[in-house]
């Protein structure tokens, strides 16, 4: 139980964590990953090596600091987090690890006559309060999945019974369990966690599902990166009647129930999730803009998917945008995703529905776009690649 004497120091630490937090997390990163292998399959080496993890972690505890008192402050972050350990498979024996490698990093960081016994005692309270929280919520996330129709817990096992090259940069795997079970319902715009064993040593991932719930398939469509370890197994190695262990879908960007008309605007890969929306919206005879931003139509995947849908659904108007256009490419417009192209391509009335992902600095100035053009905010619908972190405004 964190007393008022512990809150009011652990709200005094805000200024500490606000100039000197992304070290600390730094360090309470190599602590943990030299010495408690057991967690390194749960973080991403290329989020660790690009600083991502240590900011989002930073900006997690300094939220959770300045809202100590009221936690419900918090909004969707802890749904964010829940639903990523969720689909990685963060389990209760793994909360004990990050606490004590927390406090040591503050201790070593901050240095003992700043964080006192004092300290880290409300620290150690603090983060307690915080780890019930998400245990609670994260097992009512893993029994749900289990009772579910065709559900499961932990790892499941499935076959690629199809691999379909999407662009020169994107190919999709159409997974089956090798069960021969029925798949549980998700919802368009979640994710399914990936396990893998890679030269022995095991590494997850999370990938947006890309195409609507079936009850038989799931399907990922994954880009290749150059460093990225993961991707490029998927790409090099990994072949039709391979097998790849799943966890259950997460995710809270997931498309509402509404009859306004939608707008999905993705950027490079972030369509994935979007084109399982857009297949669920459209039976309804919803209104729906779709909007695709690429570097040229060589890297672009499901176009023409996109059209083929158009001319099955008049309500669908699809729009795409080359920022770097090749000779070839047939594009509604040139460069990047500006205000005034936005504004031609959003239906007229505002009261609208708008879904969007991509890189964070494509997502942040959407965002500044759909209110620049009256856009409610709070029908802004987006989500995170990598590790959760506020979107600047």
């Amino acid at each position: 139980m964190l007393t008022e004497q512990q809150r009011a120091i652990v709200k005094a630490t805000v200024p500490l964590l606000e100039t000197g937090g992304e070290d600390l997390t730094r360090h309470f990163y190599r602590i943990m990953l030299a010495e408690y292998p057991e967690v390194r399959p749960l973080f991403n080496q290329a989020h660790q090596a690009s600083g991502e993890q240590p900011r989002a972690l930073a900006n997690a505890v300094l939220m959770y600091a300045r809202h100590i008192d009221r936690l419900e402050a918090l909004g969707p972050l802890v749904g964010q987090i829940v639903n990523k350990h969720v689909s990685l498979q963060v389990l209760p024996e793994h909360y004990p690890i990050v606490g004590t490698c927390l406090l040591r990093a503050i201790r070593e960081v901050l240095g003992e006559e700043i964080a006192t016994d004092a300290v880290l005692d409300a620290w150690g309270a603090a983060y307690g309060m915080l780890a019930g929280l998400l245990i609670g919520a994260e097992e009512a996330a893993y029994a749900a999945n289990a009772a579910a129709p065709g559900g499961w817990r932990g790892a499941r096992t499935f076959r690629v019974a199809r691999r379909v090259v999407e662009s020169e940069e994107i190919v999709s795997f159409h997974l089956r369990p090798e069960d021969g079970g029925v798949l549980p319902a998700f919802q368009p715009g979640q994710y399914i966690g990936l396990r893998l064993l890679l030269d022995g040593e095991e590494v997850r991932r999370n990938y947006s599902l890309s195409a609507a719930p079936n009850g038989e398939a799931y399907r990922i469509s994954v880009k290749r990166h150059a460093e990225g370890r993961v991707s490029r197994h998927l790409h090099e190695q990994v072949r039709e009647g391979d097998r790849l262990e799943l966890f259950p879908p997460a995710g809270e960007f997931v498309l509402d129930a509404s009859d306004k008309p939608l707008v999905l605007i993705g950027a490079g890969v972030g369509v994935t999730p979007l084109l399982a929306m857009l297949e669920a919206a459209l039976p309804g005879g919803r209104p729906v803009r779709f909007i695709h931003c690429a570097r040229h139509g060589g890297v672009q995947a499901f176009r023409q998917q996109v059209e083929v849908l158009a001319a099955r659904h008049p309500q669908l108007k699809p729009f795409f945008c080359y920022s770097e256009p090749r000779a070839e490419d047939r594009a509604d417009a040139s460069g990047r995703l500006d205000t005034e192209r936005l504004a031609a391509w959003l239906p007229a009335e505002r009261n609208l529905e708008a879904y969007f992902l991509g890189p964070q600095p494509f997502m942040a100035q959407v965002k500044r776009q759909l209110r620049e053009l009256g856009v409610p905010q709070e029908q802004c619908h987006y989500e995170f690649f990598g590790p959760a972190q506020a979107l600047e405004s």
